[in-house]
Order: structure tokens, then sequence, then C-alpha cells
């Protein structure tokens, strides 16, 4: 990659895509946001600090452009797949907001696409580059191997566009806020998982589920039980791990983790983290270095099969789901 500045695509600015938006044009200056491209071209794209950014109204056309270096993609994941395939046509690197896809199928489908053509594909799973979860990470050793992972995720409910649903191909909270603790599995664990059992409270397919209840087994042992839903109030975020020798805790909300082991108990308070800011940071350095992403496309696929995993268990009533899964 050359010196210069790396110019930058944005396909999406919705309320999460202004984030990537602002965080490029005031706090990235080996950056530049070159072009956007959202569902009413015709309204422009005025953001403080920005000029000459070209406002299209398909992502062909974005990626086409020849000013366009990469394509940061925050769109429902229902459009990711047909994104992916113009960005490796056009051999443009891609970060592309998590959940990669609505299905295992189609996320397979695009990190295979991105591998034959070696484009690099990153997935943006932010929540891997929270200081509390970089914190427990480094920890882990002080309690030994894993046994138990607890973990809690509950959002607040909020107003959504009309064909909100349709854009998460009508599923709801487990696939769009519980992917994050499906990744956390892999991610603080460092195994895959073998078995899967979920309850929803609805049936999958019928209408989007707001709440849902996931028990995990790793190839390694360890038992984990995670809570998602959509709440009226009170954010709430949490891990709480057992291992051999001590337990780690830690609310990522509240900035903090404590570590419980041999040695006594050790609180750490931490500062607030950007997510969206250390993703794109660690995207576009992977970029120009020409190194391998820091959350593969493969993260993604794997994050995404394990909610098809659920919700195929949740049709089940609840019975258990081997991984792989199968998507043919």
């Amino acid at each position: 990659m050359a010196p210069d500045r790396i110019g930058v695509g944005l396909i999406g600015v919705g309320r999460h895509g202004l984030r990537y938006a602002r965080h490029i044009v005031h706090d990235l200056p080996a950056a530049s946001l070159r072009a956007v491209c959202r569902q009413h071209p015709e309204q422009g794209f005025d953001l403080p600090g920005t000029s000459a950014i070209k406002v299209y109204g398909s992502a062909e056309s974005l990626i086409a452009d020849p000013t366009v270096d990469v394509v940061v993609v925050v769109t429902p994941p229902l459009y990711t797949r047909d994104v992916c395939r113009l960005a490796v046509q056009a051999r443009k690197p891609m970060l592309i907001e998590k959940p990669l896809a609505t299905t295992a199928t189609d996320a397979n489908a695009m990190v295979t696409m991105a591998r034959e053509a070696a484009v690099p594909l990153m997935t943006a799973q932010t929540l891997r580059f929270d200081n509390t979860i970089q914190q427990t990470k480094e920890l882990q050793p002080r309690i030994g191997r894993s046994e138990r992972l607890h973990l809690i995720s509950q959002i607040e409910k909020r107003e959504t566009a009309p064909g909100h649903a349709d854009g998460y191909g009508k599923r709801g909270a487990l696939l769009e806020i519980g992917v994050h603790m499906l990744d956390l599995v892999r991610v603080m664990t460092d195994e895959e998982v073998d078995e899967v059992r979920c309850t929803t409270d609805v049936r999958p397919v019928l209408s989007p589920e707001t709440a849902a209840s996931i028990r995990l087994v790793t190839s390694g042992g360890t038992v984990c039980q995670i809570e998602i839903a959509r709440v009226s109030t009170g954010r709430v975020g949490r891990a709480d791990w057992w291992g051999a020798k001590g337990r780690l805790e830690v609310d990522w909300p509240a900035c903090q983790v404590r570590c419980c082991d041999g040695t006594g108990t050790h609180a750490f308070d931490l500062p607030p983290s950007q997510t969206v800011l250390a993703t794109l940071t660690a995207f576009l350095q992977a970029v120009r270095e020409g190194t391998p992403m820091p959350i593969t496309g493969e993260d993604g696929w794997r994050a995404v099969e394990l909610a098809e995993a659920c919700y195929q268990s949740a049709q089940l009533g609840g019975a258990p789901v081997t991984l792989p899964i199968s998507m043919y």
C-alpha cells in the first residue's frame, strides 16, 4: 500500500454507520473517507469535517470508484453476501460489521470467495477490542484450565425502521446482539464448540426473538451458559469465568474486571473503550502492512454458524445440535 492515505468507501450510513464515518473523518489520519453509499443518495451526506464525499445509491458504483481502496460495510447482514462478491471481484479489502451474514451458508460462501481470490476480509466483532475483554485474556493464565463460562447480554429495546427484521432474515436478538457472546466463547476459551442447546421466547421463523437462553459445550469441556435479551431499560454485559485455579468477573459497561485466584482478589478499573475506532485502526493497519486480518472472515462465519445451530435447537424445543452443522 502506498504511503498516501487509504481511500475508504463506506456502505451504510445509518445510526451505526455514522459512528464509522465520524471515526474515519476525525480520528484516523491514515485514512480518507472518499465515498458513501446510502439508500437515498439524493439526501447527500453532511458530516462536519468532510468535503468532496461522493454519495452513491448502489454498492456496485461505490466499489467501482477508483478512489476507493477499501470497503467498510455497515448494512443489515441480508445484503453482505452481494457486497462481498462485488468487492472480491474488484479485489478491494473489506471490513464487514457483525453478524457477517444472516445464515451460515452465506457466511461460508463469503469466506470462501474472499479466500480463493486472496482478498482480505475482516469481521467487525467489535467487542473483542473492549478493554475489559483484552484484560481478561491477559489474566486468563491465572485461573488455569477453563471449566465454566456464564455470559449475560441485555440491551435496551429501540425503535427500528420498517423492514428492520427483514434485513436480519426475520431473526432477532440472538443474531443481532447474541453473536457477540457466541464469538466471545471462542475468543475467551480458545476452543471450538461441540454442542449447542437453545430456547427462545418465540419459535424461530414465527417472529424475531427478543430473548434466548443458550447452553454450549466446547471441545475442551468448558460448559457455557449464555443469556440474551432485549429489555425495557438497564443495559447489562457480564461474564463470569471459572477455571481450575480461580475466577474472572467481567463487566464491560462498568469497565471493570475482578480476578480471584490463589494470590487473592484483584480489581481492575479500565478506561472506556472505543471499540469501533479500534476495529477500524486494526483493519487499516493490516491492509497497509499486508498482514493477516486480526479478526478473520472465518471468525465471523463461526459466530454465525453457532447462531444457526442455536436456531436449529430452538426449533427442536431445545434439543442438542452438534457442530459443525450441515449447511446444505
